[in-house]
C-alpha cells in the first residue's frame, strides 16, 4: 500500500515537472512573439495538466499527493528555466563602456563577426567609447568572455530588444558567421 502511494506521488511529481515546463516555454514563445509555436506547446501543456491534476484530484486524501504537486510545480519552474536558457531564443543588445581606444576592440569585435556600432562618450573620468553590440542570444556568453578578454575593465549592459530590423546583424546571422569557431 506504502509502495502504490510513493509510485503515485512520484508519478504527479514527474506529470507536474513536465506541465510547468511546458506552461515556462510556452510563456517564452508568446512573449517572444512565436504564435504558432506556443500554441503547438500550449496543447500539449493542458493534455499534461489535466493527466496530473486528475490524479491529484482522483486520491486528494493522500496528502504526499499535494506535496508531490506542488514539489513537482517548483522543480518544472526550475526545468523550465534550464530548458529556455538551452534554446536561447531571441537577441541580445549589448552596451559596453570602454577607454581602450588603442585596443579597437570595434574592429576585433566585427573580425569576430559581430554588429558593432560605436559613438564617443564621456564619464566621469573622461572620454569613453561606447559601443552597441547585437548578436543572437545563443552567443551572448561568447560576446561577454570575448569582450573581457579584449578588456577586462570595460563595462557592460545587456538587455533584450523588442523589435529588430534591418541592418548588418541579419545578413551576417543568415551567412552564420558567428557561429563558426
Amino acid at each position: 500500500m506504502l509502495e502504490n502511494g510513493l509510485i503515485m506521488a512520484l508519478i504527479i511529481l514527474v506529470i507536474n515537472v513536465c506541465y510547468v515546463s511546458f506552461f515556462t516555454i510556452r510563456m517564452i514563445l508568446t512573449l517572444k512573439g512565436y504564435r504558432y509555436y506556443a500554441a503547438l506547446v500550449s496543447m500539449i501543456e493542458i493534455v499534461v495538466y489535466i493527466f496530473g491534476l486528475g490524479l491529484v484530484l482522483d486520491n486528494l486524501n493522500e496528502i504526499q499527493n499535494v506535496v508531490a504537486y506542488a514539489v513537482g510545480y517548483g522543480l518544472g519552474v526550475l526545468a523550465g528555466m534550464k530548458l529556455e536558457e538551452k534554446l536561447a531564443l531571441g537577441y541580445i543588445t549589448v552596451n559596453v563602456i570602454t577607454k581602450e581606444y588603442d585596443k579597437d576592440l570595434p574592429k576585433q569585435l566585427r573580425a569576430e563577426g559581430y554588429g558593432v556600432t560605436t559613438w564617443a562618450a564621456n564619464g566621469l573620468e573622461g572620454e569613453r567609447m561606447a559601443l552597441q553590440v547585437l548578436t543572437p542570444r545563443k552567443y551572448e556568453l561568447k560576446l561577454y568572455n570575448k569582450i573581457k578578454e579584449l578588456d577586462p575593465k570595460s563595462f557592460i549592459i545587456a538587455y533584450e530588444p523588442k523589435t529588430i530590423y534591418g541592418g548588418f546583424l541579419v545578413k551576417s546571422v543568415k551567412r552564420g558567421k558567428l557561429g563558426n569557431e
